[in-house]
């Protein structure tokens, strides 16, 4: 039996609010599904991405004054003092950021006082000479720190007095995208020069830069602020022992002071991708609930019509429609609407791609997510609509005759 589109488009015309609603229906659901899934997939590429530090052995205690008189810099150091002196200690620096958390400064470097050419805000992370061995991070190019280069702010005017910094391969490969970044004079603020020593593999700094990995290690203790920040790296499987011999030795050794925080880095990774763990989960939840309500939607228009056409289909049966013939003709009158939702929900799945990268710095929407997005929608959808198509194939022909 031969299926004409003209009958289709009649029937629909006969009833067309509720066509009209799951066709509604669908082009959202296509729209919000399609965005999720590139938001979903961009998500967790983020957390997936290499830390290049190793978050299993570190972790960090942040201590600050907490009356006028404590002395913060003989304070930090006579801890890094006892914490270079355990054995289970690898390395140990004094800092004022934290990777791969907020807590830290930023700066725009530039390759000249008037910030012509390349420039990049990066995350600073002041440290000494074991600074690259506490983040258990490797040299590139270059050398490391050495320790009279180190220099303790003390002054209120901290990044002043280095002239020596190292970065890593994401800022040097951003302010010398044609050339080598090593013994390359930079400026600080456009004004403070100094002079790219060594660059490091790239490793996840304070997130406050425009990439997760720009990240400047400069040679300089600051106290000014009132409060350190101890990084230590510990041999594997005693981590947290040490942490708690720290933070009991800091404790006792300093009345004048506290410490408000203690973290690893393992914790610091979890915290930074828990609002991304998040977004997967809320988003992946929203569009299941939504594919769920299309899918009654479309099952629900399906079933009406078949329990309103009772008769119609039994007549058809009774001048030769075979069951294959019913089916064909309700996934079809199916098709029609879900080509309607589709072709409005294409539109719509474009517009808040362009939105969401015009406003919110996501790249735009990759078509390959889109074409996916209809192959599966559609195939859902006349799943969907198969039951009742089948439930409409099962009517016999009698029927036209008992209901005349």
């Amino acid at each position: 039996m031969t299926l004409h589109l003209h009958p289709l488009f009649s029937t629909l015309r006969r009833n067309p609010a509720g066509a009209l609603l799951v066709a509604l229906q669908l082009a959202v659901t296509l729209a919000v599904l399609v965005n999720a899934a590139a938001l979903v997939t961009r998500s967790v590429a983020k957390m997936r991405r290499p830390t290049d530090l190793n978050t299993r052995d570190t972790f960090v205690i942040t201590v600050e004054r907490d009356e006028k008189d404590f002395n913060v810099a003989r304070g930090a150091s006579e801890d890094l003092a006892y914490l270079r002196s355990l054995p289970e200690v690898v390395a140990a620096t004094v800092t004022q950021g934290i990777p791969m958390t907020f807590d830290g400064f930023t700066l725009p470097l530039t390759r000249n006082t008037k910030g012509a050419g390349p420039s990049l805000p990066a995350a600073i992370l002041p440290v000494d000479e074991s600074g690259l061995r506490a983040l258990g991070v490797r040299l590139v190019a270059g050398r490391n720190f050495r320790s009279d280069e180190i220099t303790t702010e003390s002054s209120g005017n901290p990044f002043q007095g280095i002239s020596e910094v190292i970065v890593t391969q994401t800022v040097a490969r951003s302010l010398f995208p044609h050339g080598h970044a090593l013994q390359k004079t930079v400026y600080l603020w456009n004004k403070a020069p100094v002079t790219i020593v060594g660059i490091a593999h790239d490793f996840m700094g304070p997130q406050l830069g425009l990439s997760p990995y720009a990240s400047i290690l400069i040679p300089e203790i600051i106290t000014q602020f009132g409060g350190y920040t101890l990084l230590v790296r510990t041999r594997p499987g005693t981590r947290d022992a040490v942490l708690r011999a720290a933070k009991a030795h800091i404790g006792a050794s300093h009345q004048n002071a506290v410490i408000i925080r203690t973290m690893t880095l393992a914790a610091a990774q979890r915290a930074m991708n828990l609002g991304q763990r998040n977004l997967v989960v809320f988003l992946t939840v929203v569009s299941t609930i939504m594919l769920i309500f299309c899918c009654f939607g479309v099952f629900g228009l399906c079933t009406f019509n078949v329990g309103s056409r009772t008769k119609q289909i039994g007549i058809r049966r009774a001048v030769g429609a075979r069951r294959r013939d019913i089916i064909r003709h309700f996934l079809a009158e199916n098709a029609l609407i879900l080509a309607a939702g589709l072709l409005l929900g294409s539109v719509l799945a474009l517009g808040i791609g362009q939105w969401l990268s015009d406003h919110e710095g996501v790249a735009r929407l990759n078509p390959g997510y889109l074409l996916a997005g209809i192959l599966v929608l559609g195939l859902v959808a006349q799943f969907a609509a198969w039951q009742p198509a089948r439930r409409a194939a099962r009517v016999p022909p009698s029927v036209a005759t008992r209901t005349v």
